[in-house]
């Protein structure tokens, strides 16, 4: 059934996965899987994660903040570049300027909210290439997009030198990509990491994997605004279908996407880390981790 459909997919690299389908692929340093915790706002919240992960001795290799780069002054990002440097941690901040922060009303509506955080306008466009300058001068090095135009451009930027060559692009889940057609395309503009929506089953998940060559980055569990679900038990199969993966682990604390971290949630948080790797430890030990 399909088959010529099929086929046409498969001569552009996309190919139906097989079953039991397993990633031979990795991380440049060989490992399958590191930890993400997104959600982390300010240098306040950084330091209290990083203060959790050294009294309960967890390793994480990325934070991610999610509420704007705009939201931050100089020195709290300055700050946060330079606890992420201390610990050897990517540090990965948000295009500020989208559609929810814009004057769209219809992006404050039930059927208008399928304009996610993209842009809209010239204006926005360059307001959102200068957010991303501005960290990249402040020493930032990863930046989160929503926008796949913006991506494209900033790319194009980077390849071009007038942007620093060394920072990486990540995918927002709130793209609202989840096929191996929009994955590829996404890898073919510039992408660094992709992040697919949180909802993909094992199956997807593989399609996707074996479309792109960059990591994926998958939720472990998520905020009540996008549907509160956990898959701690599911992390040793997704390690082994998503290879090379980013954990995004700790979203079951927050509300929603642009929660300001407490504190005592940024400890809890770190507790989600724990309560994920025990679930590799326990059925996956073999997994390879980066260090």
């Amino acid at each position: 059934m399909m088959n010529e459909t099929k086929s046409s997919l498969k001569r552009l690299g996309i190919e139906e996965p097989v079953p039991n389908y397993i990633s031979k692929k990795r991380f440049s340093d060989g490992a399958q899987y590191r930890f993400e915790v997104p959600g982390i706002q300010s240098p306040e919240a950084l330091k209290s994660l990083l203060a959790a992960c050294e009294e309960y001795g967890a390793n994480i290799h990325r934070v991610t903040q999610t509420k704007g780069i705009m939201l931050l002054n100089d020195d709290e990002i300055e700050e946060m570049v330079s606890l992420a440097q201390d610990t050897n941690l990517k540090l990965f901040l948000s295009v500020g300027p989208r559609a929810t922060y814009d004057t769209s009303a219809t992006a404050q509506t039930k059927e208008g909210s399928r304009i996610g955080y993209r842009l809209r306008g010239y204006s926005n466009l360059v307001h959102a290439i200068e957010d991303v300058k501005r960290a990249i001068d402040l020493g930032v090095r990863g930046i989160v997009i929503y926008d796949e135009g913006l991506l494209w451009a900033i790319a194009k930027m980077r390849s071009n030198g007038e942007i620093a060559k060394d920072t990486k692009f990540k995918l927002s889940a709130h793209a609202g990509a989840g096929n191996p057609a929009s994955a590829k395309l996404f890898e073919n503009i510039g992408l660094d990491s992709f992040n697919p929506v949180r909802d993909l089953q094992m199956d997807m998940i593989a399609s996707i994997r074996e479309a792109i060559d960059i990591p994926i980055d998958l939720h472990t569990e998520n905020p009540t605004s996008t549907g509160g679900f956990i898959r701690h038990y599911e992390v040793p199969e997704i390690i082994k279908v998503g290879a090379p993966v980013y954990l995004k682990t700790g979203g079951s604390i927050a509300k929603h996407h642009s929660w300001d971290t407490t504190e005592k949630e940024a400890n809890l948080r770190i507790k989600q880390v724990l309560l994920v790797q025990n679930m590799i430890k326990r059925y996956y030990p073999e997994a390879i981790v980066s260090k």
